[in-house]
């Protein structure tokens, strides 16, 4: 049997990084490293900045998005219309090199950067609120998590997940990446070293095609009527790679809606992908 997490009704980012953003933010103020004077700045490739542009107007800070060069225009188009200061890199992906450019562009202007890929605030969100909802709603009818199907972007929430689950269960973690070469927003490449993956246990790493991430998302969307994200599709994909592997209760993580990514789905449509 096979459910979706549907990140997507988080309110911000519709996805589901305000988990780790509020957390990050709420934990900094706590720390007394964020006031009104602050500036925040972030490397991200959409939703991280989505959900801390929002928040961030919440609590009255400035905020300035760095986004990779291949960042979906919607994206940025969203940013800007939340009052987000938006500097389009060279980068082609955030790698270790631009996550400590921005590190250095915040020391330089006297600014706050969370940096979501080593925030500890960041896996503490999943393992306490995401792994455990998963958890309690399993339990609400009647079921454990057998698999988890979830793409590996900073690793917050497939580690903070696996270490919840295994600690209780015997979960089979699958962990879903890029092919190389290929670019799907949302997840990356081990090669990037996302910090939390070699602190957990994730049993199998999948390797997704961009195209078939796409479909995987256009085969929810005319099967169910859900418009998922990218990273969502190429879970969906992972599951029908090894469902003969692996039996009984699996929840994918569908971290976003498809609308941010348009762009990319009229490629495909026009057979440009």
């Amino acid at each position: 049997m096979y459910f979706a997490k549907l990140e997507f009704f988080n309110p911000f980012s519709r996805s589901i990084k305000d988990r780790a953003v509020f957390n990050m933010l709420m934990k900094a103020r706590e720390r007394g490293e964020i006031n009104g004077r602050n500036k925040l700045f972030e490397a991200t490739s959409g939703n991280v900045g989505i959900a801390m542009a929002s928040i961030a107007n919440i609590l009255g800070v400035k905020f300035r998005a760095y986004l990779p060069k291949p960042t979906p225009t919607t994206t940025e188009i969203l940013l800007r219309v939340l009052g987000a200061e938006v500097i389009r890199t060279e980068f082609d992906t955030i790698d270790p090199a631009m996550v400590e450019f921005v590190k250095r562009e915040a020391e330089k202007n006297n600014a706050v950067n969370l940096n979501q890929f080593e925030n500890e605030d960041n896996f503490e969100a999943h393992y306490k609120y995401t792994a455990r909802e998963i958890e309690k709603q399993l339990e609400s009818i009647g079921k454990k998590p057998d698999v988890i199907v979830a793409g590996i972007g900073t690793s917050g929430h497939i580690a903070g997940i696996s270490k919840y689950l295994k600690e209780k269960y015997d979960t089979k973690i699958i962990g879903v990446v890029p092919a190389k070469g290929e670019k799907i927003p949302g997840i990356k490449r081990l090669e990037t070293k996302p910090k939390w993956v070699p602190m957990v246990e994730i049993d199998q790493i999948v390797e997704i095609t961009l195209k078939e991430a796409i479909e995987g998302a256009i085969k929810i969307a005319r099967n169910d009527g859900i418009l998922i994200g990218l990273s969502a599709g190429a879970t969906v994909r992972a599951l029908e790679m090894l469902r003969d592997e692996y039996k009984g209760t699996a929840v994918l993580m569908f971290p976003d809606d498809g609308f941010k990514y348009v762009e990319i789905f009229e490629r495909y449509l026009s057979g440009r992908i």
